[in-house]
């Protein structure tokens, strides 16, 4: 895959080079409103990048500033689900670090398992459990990690203490959490939801893990956050899942994760 390529089309419509990235999950695009400066590159014109279709998934990238700070904005992800390899998914993740990125905030909306977790949360991700193919699988590409990459701390314990230290001021309640990333597309059934519990998760999704993955293995800082958009611990008799609830779950929450997210790029 060239990531050089894309790295290089993308250099040639920015200013700066961004220290930081974001990923925003569905129905979290609303930050973008925030950034100065923007230079909006539709995924169908860079090589190498696919076609967002997932709902709520604009499929733009966003370059510019938030107080002075650089950063570069995906208005929207690849998944698994959508029928792409775990390499494409993930394609974007490696074109970032070429163009010099360190500090990779990712956000989802998510499933919660655990039982104290209610509609509209917000969960920082302390760990996850891959339930996915691995997007490493194959020839190791030397350029930007090792064959076998350390995820111990696959979420920067930095910038957790960070986004603690934000949430104490603004008087934001945080959960914490294991995230269980999952292929998609259809919606856990109850008995995977309590699976996943079980197995020690908090918040189940369909993304997220394969992108930090690649992103840990390129020496990237990772920050995760899930919206909680639906309780999987919770069944009523006309319980149903929901994509379109999904989105309107993490759009009511999209002001408290601007809040954060804002704060960690300046503050970090």
């Amino acid at each position: 895959m060239d990531y050089i390529k894309s790295a290089n089309f993308i250099a040639e419509h920015i200013q700066n080079i961004p220290d930081t990235a974001l990923i925003l999950g569905s129905g979290l695009g609303s930050l973008v409103d925030s950034i100065d400066n923007k230079t909006v590159i539709p995924y169908s014109e860079i090589p190498g990048f696919v076609k967002s279709t997932a709902t709520g998934h604009k499929g733009n990238l966003l370059c510019g500033s938030l107080n002075g700070k650089h950063i570069l904005v995906m208005q929207g992800r690849f998944h698994y689900y959508e029928g792409y390899s775990m390499q494409e998914v993930t394609f974007p993740v490696r074109v970032m670090k070429l163009l010099g990125v360190r500090n990779l905030l990712i956000t989802n909306a998510a499933g919660g398992i655990n039982h104290t977790f209610r509609v509209g949360d917000l969960m920082v991700i302390t760990d996850h459990i891959n339930l996915a193919p691995n997007p490493l699988v194959g020839q190791n590409d030397d350029r930007f990690g090792i064959r076998f990459p350390d995820m111990t701390h696959a979420y920067d314990r930095s910038l957790i203490a960070l986004a603690d230290e934000i949430a104490a001021e603004k008087g934001l309640v945080l959960r914490k959490g294991v995230y269980v990333g999952l292929t998609g597309p259809s919606f856990e059934t109850p008995a995977e939801y309590a699976f996943c519990g079980k197995i020690g998760g908090d918040a189940v999704g369909m993304s997220t893990v394969a992108e930090v993955i690649v992103a840990r293995h390129a020496g990237m800082k990772v920050f995760g956050l899930s919206v909680i958009s639906n309780e999987g611990h919770h069944f009523a008799h006309d319980f149903a899942n929901s994509g379109e609830d999904v989105i309107h779950a993490a759009a009511k929450a999209a002001d408290n994760v601007v809040m954060l997210f804002k704060e960690l790029i300046i503050r970090r």
